[in-house]
């Protein structure tokens, strides 16, 4: 069988010399292979189908690795990983050991930057600009490409104002679709709409304000314009903005038509489009859905509840109120920062504010948690979604820090459902005349209550559960790790299960002194079991208490360990970080030797 042209290409040297038309040919292959490849293999689909044409036309103009280019996020560069040598161990991508979902300096020397995050881009590439000058190197080209959900974040802004005064050579390609995960919003997303209608106007351009070269905009998926625009770019001296209209998803009906939906729609028929058929099994609701869902219920019946989150409405769930409540419930885009603040502002009017982020992206806000939240001790409720790790998104999407950068701020409450049930009750007694700061701390995907939807009952912010009475070893669990502590004992014999206490340690912070107390005279050996990283962790802070309390228990932490979790199944990293159950099952035995 003949190769496609797409397998002839080892590296970015390889396009130097294709014509025209050979390029087409090879963007429609491309295209072709990211289909096939996340259709059976899952991942990322609509943002890289939507920058196929720019992403040859980048390494058929430039000098790649030479010159430095950087895609923000991530989300869109699966076609520059299979062009730059990836395209033969593609079908690993974001499985263990595979290769990452995400550029990553470590895995490529194409990567010039690991990106996972959003708007981080443009600081990094002009760092690198800089550094250029500064060694001399005039003619080194230095590019982000940046989308239009993106270049809205404070950090995109803070990066194209000192860009604008830098004099180096940079150059800002702005991907505009319209669209991040979910649509875009906010007044910038306005000016590009009609920027978009209208073509560049004349004055007030907001680039040019801030000391760019404006060119555009151009049609991102006309191959011929894009390369001819390049080129000329290459030339002009001092930072530069590209901006390029393009669809997301362009190339597969569906993806173009449901944008949201093909952003990552797990597997689907790489041919006609269509997502494989759900099981017909009933299954658990998912934790952001019965946060969402629970929030539209409470607040049917409490007018001051308010909805927050940045940028992700429907990855969180909030999508339900801000359908049903579209003027109390915001999609403030990708402003981390903005959100917590905003939210401390509506809390000091007496609002019930539930702002809903991902734990991996609160780490974005950590100052405004202090300085703005937990400082003024305005009761602020942090719906936490994503806590633990979360799969095949990798290192930078993993939500293990929460635990250890919270319970460590003064004033805050920190809180772990076990199941769906606890969580819908949390939300529900969040809202009832809090007078601190609120951290409600949940999983990515599905728990295990079918039967989740009962009578809301107000539980306490000060103590946990007793799951299972034993009489030689307690193990206290944070939160959903009570399944796999749970599933573990029943690894074990008769004997062995009724030596065994189970505690589900709903309340992280603070403590229960008292019930803690009388864990600490009663069992001998303690084990703690979190989703977290071990490092200042629930566990860390159990031995500090044993420390305060002069107490010589046996005290065993199970979390993760000081390292990122790479890429892989939530069960294959929980069996690396020892908290499968048959891991956990081992250490129990251990102790009962």
């Amino acid at each position: 069988m003949d190769k496609t042209l797409l397998h002839t290409i080892n590296s970015p040297a390889d396009l130097k010399e294709l014509s025209l038309d050979k390029l087409l040919q090879l963007t429609q292959e491309l295209r072709n292979f990211i289909i096939n490849a996340v259709a059976t293999k899952e991942g990322h689909l609509g943002a890289s189908l939507g920058v196929a044409e720019l992403t040859i036309a980048l390494h058929h103009v430039f000098d790649t690795p030479n010159d430095l280019l950087v895609w923000d996020v991530g989300h869109q560069a699966y076609g520059h990983k299979i062009l730059t040598g990836r395209r033969d161990v593609f079908d690993t991508n974001r499985i263990l050991g595979g290769i990452s979902g995400f550029p990553k300096m470590e895995e490529s020397i194409y990567d010039a930057f690991g990106t996972g995050h959003s708007s981080t881009a443009i600081s990094a590439v002009l760092g690198m600009a800089m550094a250029s000058r500064l060694k001399g190197n005039l003619n080194k080209q230095h590019i982000a490409v940046v989308g239009d959900a993106s270049i809205a974040s404070g950090m995109a802004f803070e990066a194209l104002n000192h860009a604008g005064v830098s004099n180096t050579n940079l150059l800002v390609i702005l991907n505009d679709n319209a669209i991040g995960i979910d649509p875009s919003v906010g007044a910038l997303k306005n000016y590009f709409t009609k920027v978009s209608l209208d073509g560049a106007p004349d004055s007030d351009n907001i680039f040019e304000a801030l000391n760019f070269k404006y060119t555009g905009p151009v049609d991102g998926h006309n191959l011929a314009e894009i390369i001819s625009t390049l080129k000329s770019l290459k030339s002009i001296e001092g930072p530069k903005l590209l901006h390029l209209i393009t669809k997301k998803g362009k190339g597969l009906k569906q993806a173009e038509e449901n944008q949201v939906k093909y952003h990552a729609p797990g597997k689907f028929n790489a041919i006609t489009g269509e997502l494989h058929p759900k099981s017909e099994t009933k299954l658990p609701p998912k934790f952001q859905d019965v946060f969402g869902l629970t929030l539209v219920e409470l607040a049917n019946k409490n007018n001051d509840i308010i909805g927050i989150t940045p940028a992700m409405p429907t990855g969180s769930s909030l999508k339900y109120m801000m359908e049903a409540f579209p003027e109390r419930a915001f999609d403030v885009g990708i402003a981390e920062q903005h959100a917590v603040t905003l939210a401390a502002g509506m809390a000091t009017q007496g609002l019930a504010v539930f702002c809903n982020i991902y734990s991996t992206f609160l780490q974005r806000a950590y100052d405004q948690v202090i300085h703005d939240v937990c400082l003024q001790k305005l009761p602020v409720i942090f719906c936490i979604d994503r806590a633990g790790v979360v799969g095949e998104d990798g290192a930078t999407h993993h939500g293990i820090f929460d635990i250890a950068f919270l319970r460590c701020i003064p004033n805050i409450i920190i809180l772990a459902p076990r199941n769906e049930e606890e969580l819908r009750n949390m939300l529900f007694t969040a809202q009832l005349a809090l007078d601190t700061p609120l951290a409600i701390r949940y999983p990515r995907g599905r728990g295990r209550e079918l039967n989740w939807e009962k009578p809301f009952k107000k539980i306490p912010f000060y103590e946990g559960e007793l799951l299972k009475q034993g009489s030689k070893i307690a193990i206290l669990s944070v939160g959903t790790m009570a399944y796999q502590v749970g599933d573990a004992i029943k690894l074990l014999d008769t004997e062995s299960q009724n030596l065994i206490a189970h505690y589900d340690i709903r309340v992280i912070k603070p403590l229960d002194n008292k019930a803690l107390l009388a864990i600490f005279q009663k069992f001998n050996t303690i084990i703690t079991i979190e989703d977290g990283i071990k490092a200042g962790g629930f566990g860390s802070y159990l031995l500090e208490f044993a420390s305060e309390y002069h107490l010589k228990n046996e005290i065993t932490i199970l979390g993760f360990s000081d390292i990122f979790p790479q890429q892989g199944s939530i069960d294959e990293l929980y069996e690396i970080a020892g908290l499968s159950p048959i891991k956990i099952s081992e250490v129990i035995l251990e102790k009962l030797v």
